[in-house]
C-alpha cells in the first residue's frame, strides 16, 4: 500500500490511486460493535448473491456482533476498511480448525462491498491482517475460497498464498455445485522452526 502510515490506535492510512481514478483515502482499523450494521449489510450481499461464503441466510446484527466479540475475545484481529470515511469491507482471522494441533494455523475471511471492489480495500485489509497474525506468532494462514471467485483467488495469490488443493463440488449454492480452492501461506518462519509454546 503506497503512502502507508500508522496512526493512533493502530489505524493504517494510505492513498491509493491509478491512472483512471481520483485518490482514495484508505483507512484500516479495528472493528467495533457499532460497525456491525454496515458489516452485516456487506456480508448479507455476499450471502445472497455469490459464493464468497457458503452461508445461505444472512446473520442479523446481533449475530454479527456476537461473531465480532468471539474473534476479538480470542485475541485475533477483526478489521474494517474505510474509503474516504465510508466502511466498505472487513476481514478477520479465526482458528482454522478446533483440534489442538491446529492452534498455530488460522483461517481468514475478507469481504468488500461491490461498489468498492478494485479500489484496494481488499488488499489493504489482507495485508494488515497478515501482518497482525504474523506478529501474534501464528505460523500458517488458510483461505477457503469458492473456486469461481477469481478476484479473491488472485488477491490471495498476490499476497503470497499458494493453491494447496481443490475440493470438487464441495458446496451447493445458487442452484449449482461449487468447487472450493484451498490456498495457504506461511506466517513468519512458518513450519521451519518449532513454535514458542
Amino acid at each position: 500500500m503506497r503512502g502507508r502510515s500508522k496512526g493512533a490506535g493502530g489505524v493504517i492510512k494510505g492513498s491509493l490511486a491509478d491512472a483512471t481514478k481520483p485518490k482514495d483515502m484508505l483507512t484500516i482499523r479495528n472493528a467495533v460493535a457499532e460497525d456491525c450494521g454496515v458489516l452485516g449489510d456487506i456480508y448479507a450481499h455476499n450471502v445472497l448473491t455469490g459464493t464468497a461464503t457458503f452461508e445461505t441466510t444472512p446473520p442479523d446484527r446481533l449475530e454479527m456482533t456476537r461473531r465480532l466479540g468471539t474473534i476479538q475475545g480470542a485475541g485475533l484481529p477483526y478489521l474494517v476498511a474505510e474509503l474516504d470515511g465510508e466502511i466498505v469491507g472487513f476481514a478477520y482471522a479465526g482458528p482454522y480448525r478446533e483440534r489442538y494441533a491446529y492452534r498455530f494455523t488460522l483461517g481468514n475471511s475478507v469481504y468488500v462491498a461491490g461498489h468498492a471492489q478494485g479500489r484496494g480495500a481488499g488488499r489493504g485489509l489482507m495485508s494488515e491482517l497478515i501482518a497482525q497474525c504474523r506478529a501474534l506468532d501464528y505460523r500458517q494462514m488458510i483461505a477457503v475460497v469458492g473456486d469461481d471467485n477469481a478476484a479473491s483467488i488472485k488477491l490471495h495469490e498476490s499476497l503470497g498464498f499458494r493453491r494447496a488443493g481443490t475440493l470438487i463440488g464441495a458446496g451447493y449454492k445458487l442452484g449449482r455445485w461449487v468447487d472450493v480452492a484451498l490456498l495457504q501461506r506461511a506466517l513468519g518462519p512458518g513450519n521451519e522452526t518449532a513454535p514458542l509454546a
